[in-house]
């Protein structure tokens, strides 16, 4: 049943990821509630440092942008989401991982993953500690719990000790990735604009876990540079990753000059570096979900992708769905890709799967429900 106007559920998101670095939680807020916009049912806060950023990325729909004053986490989840959440008179909150200490509205909470529990060697014990705390913290505030994946619901439970309901609002893949495009003409809009068009590609943040590393070594057993086909790496630097950077120092001129790390490209930039990639290859240790596997299959490139943590769940991906511990397997599965000509019919078929899979209207719709629902059960949410 439609709600009335003035009863709209007042529903506030905490996006101050996009102030920040890209990453997928940055996607998941905008793909959920750039469809949510839409409803008649809520009226949607959403809040960052940057509002007018914002704006940019939420063209339609009813939204309120709302600023913080500060970009301290701290200073945020004390002073600001409290005082934000009673001005406007908000009936649930949403956030990714943490929340205020004190709770004046219900909370929505989407813990993505907990890796530095499941892959403790990958963080420091700082990080761990504190995370811990603030994850679990939390986890138990939440009125609504959702995950991305079976990997990460079963991740919480075990580290965290949640025993109450968890919801699933699964990662998708946008539709521009899917469009149909010719790929010789692709080609040659990226070869003018970047002089080359024949490279192998991974779009990840750069940190110890995502293993540039393997990749970077493959690269280079394999002498690829000889053959003219470049290595991309889009993303930024979000942790020290020692290893990685001992290879990339140890490299000549020559060899560096093939090896491209670049964070500053646009959507539609991004696109185009999938289109026209001869490979895309994700040999991540852990992922809470992995959406660029997802966007480079949609756009039909060969893909190579980690079968670990979440990622075991993309099954579509068959022989190419690899143990990155097998550095072995890792590389010569790089080689006999480059080798083989696509099989377009196969690159169809995967595309088709996960956009039947996955899907950002799906998991908006369920959010949506959760809420009413959870608004149902407890008479005035307030």
């Amino acid at each position: 049943m439609s709600r009335d106007a003035n009863k709209r559920i007042r529903l506030l998101v905490d996006a101050h990821t996009f102030d920040g670095e890209y990453q997928g939680t940055r996607t998941f807020i905008h793909e959920i509630y750039r469809r949510l916009a839409l409803s008649p049912e809520l009226e949607l806060y959403i809040a960052a440092y940057d509002p007018v950023r914002l704006e940019q990325d939420f063209p339609v729909g009813r939204i309120r942008f709302l600023k913080f004053r500060s970009r301290s986490s701290v200073f945020r989840l004390l002073v600001e989401l409290p005082l934000l959440i009673r001005k406007h008179r908000i009936d649930y909150a949403h956030f990714q991982y943490m929340v205020p200490p004190l709770r004046n509205c219900r909370f929505i909470v989407t813990m993505h993953d907990v890796l530095f529990l499941d892959y403790p060697r990958e963080f420091s014990l700082f990080y761990r500690l504190y995370k811990t705390w603030l994850y679990r913290h939390g986890a138990k505030k939440a009125s609504i719990l959702t995950v991305n994946s079976d990997f990460s619901e079963a991740s919480v439970r075990r580290h965290l000790g949640i025993r109450t309901p968890i919801h699933f609002t699964p990662m998708a893949v946008d539709q521009r990735y899917f469009q149909h495009y010719d790929k010789n003409e692709v080609r040659q809009i990226f070869r003018s604009r970047y002089g080359f068009d024949r490279f192998v590609l991974y779009v990840s943040r750069i940190e110890p876990r995502k293993n540039h590393a393997l990749l970077l070594q493959a690269y280079l057993e394999l002498e690829l540079y000889k053959k003219g086909i470049r290595l991309v790496l889009l993303g930024h630097r979000s942790l020290p990753a020692p290893e990685f950077d001992r290879l990339l120092a140890g490299l000549s001129k020559e060899i560096r000059s093939f090896i491209l790390t670049d964070h500053a490209v646009s959507d539609a930039e991004l696109l185009l570096f999938y289109q026209a990639a001869s490979l895309f290859v994700y040999p991540s240790k852990a992922e809470g979900f992995g959406i660029p596997p997802l966007e480079a299959a949609a756009a039909r490139i060969p893909v190579i992708c980690s079968n670990s943590s979440a990622m075991k769940e993309f099954d579509f991906f068959g022989d190419r769905h690899i143990d990155p511990a097998d550095h072995t397997g890792f590389r010569n599965a790089i080689a006999a890709a480059l080798e083989q000509e696509p099989d377009n019919d196969r690159l169809a078929a995967i595309a088709e799967t996960i956009r039947q899979r996955y899907s950002w209207d799906r998991s908006a719709a369920t959010l949506q429900q959760l809420v009413l629902n959870d608004a149902e059960a407890t008479g005035n949410p307030r």
